[in-house]
């Protein structure tokens, strides 16, 4: 089955893919098992590593071979500096980005169990970074082929992606909560891939088929799709449900997953505008297994090569 949207060549355009939403540092800390309550043990590894979804979705973008931006705010505390040099030394343009007086960058103390790789994320976002509708220059939005958008500002992701539609440039978004605004940000988006929770919040369906259903009627998305962890992934395209299995790895931090799922689905879709929606997920669930071999939302991005040598041992 076909790509259900078309992507328009790169003619002048300055970038592939422009993503908007968040960017984060993680504090990362592993421990033998997840913690009882009232009980204490010692961190077998603690470090500072980037993440944030839209941001490591860009980074992946970029590790895969295609020119991306990123439309973001940053604190302009040492955290902030940190995420944002994090993006420039992975080739990721931040220019329609800003950096906001006062306000601290986002952060995350992110939880890895050594044991299974399962990751617990406590984080915290300074109001000042809201990003607003009126912020966006429309310029920046569309200067890509694909548009990648998370959920966390719904005004300003469904401004975005009506900018994007309005172009002719596809929209992918990263949605793993029910917000106020969600409904409207939906209606804009040619691909809905969603957190393994997320449909059956939206829905009331506990099957995800046919939450999956329900979604694409009621926003007439060309694709939906959910994640599934260590099952892979399940979506509705053209009336058919496609099935993908995730990929067999020795899971080393699960975090920063689901966020190289929907990297890996752009870079799949601007590798081959006019294939297959199969391979497109199968490429994106590979780019998500691969990076959990490694410790942090960024710290197992594949190159171009080691995706390929993944997915075309399936086709």
């Amino acid at each position: 089955m076909k790509l259900p949207f078309e992507v328009p060549d790169r003619g002048l355009r300055a970038f592939d893919v422009v993503g908007l939403g968040l960017n984060s540092i993680d504090l990362v800390s592993v421990v033998d098992t997840f913690p009882a309550p009232n009980s204490k043990q010692r961190l077998r590894e603690f470090t500072r590593m980037p993440g944030g979804q839209i941001a490591t979705a860009m980074c992946v973008c970029s590790r895969l071979g295609w020119a991306a931006s990123y439309i973001g705010t940053f604190g302009d505390d040492d955290l902030g500096a940190l995420s944002r040099q994090s993006l420039v030394d992975a080739r990721v343009d931040v220019h329609a980005s800003r950096t906001v007086p006062g306000a601290t960058n986002q952060f995350a103390v992110v939880l890895v169990d050594r044991s299974n790789g399962d990751r617990t994320v406590l984080w915290d976002r300074h109001p000042g970074l809201t990003m607003n509708p009126s912020d966006l220059r429309r310029v920046d939005v569309v200067g890509g082929r694909l548009l990648v958008v998370d959920c966390h500002e719904t005004a300003a992701a469904a401004r975005a992606a009506e900018y994007a539609r309005q172009a002719g440039i596809p929209t992918i978004v990263d949605v793993e909560s029910v917000r106020p605004g969600i409904h409207d940000l939906l209606r804009h988006i040619d691909a809905i891939i969603a957190a393994q929770g997320f449909p059956e919040a939206l829905t009331g369906h506990a099957d995800p088929g046919r939450a999956l259903e329900e979604m694409a009627a009621a926003f007439a998305a060309p694709l939906v799709c959910v994640t599934l962890g260590a099952d892979g992934s399940l979506a509705r395209c053209g009336g058919k449900e496609i099935r993908t299995p995730g990929l067999k790895v020795e899971c080393v931090d699960t975090t920063g997953a689901g966020d190289a799922f929907r990297g890996g689905f752009a870079a799949a879709c601007l590798h081959a505008p006019e294939g297959d929606v199969e391979e497109a997920l199968a490429y994106a669930n590979a780019v998500a297994g691969l990076n959990c071999c490694r410790l942090g939302a960024r710290g197992g991005l594949p190159t171009r090569e080691e995706v390929e040598r993944v997915v075309y041992a399936k086709f």
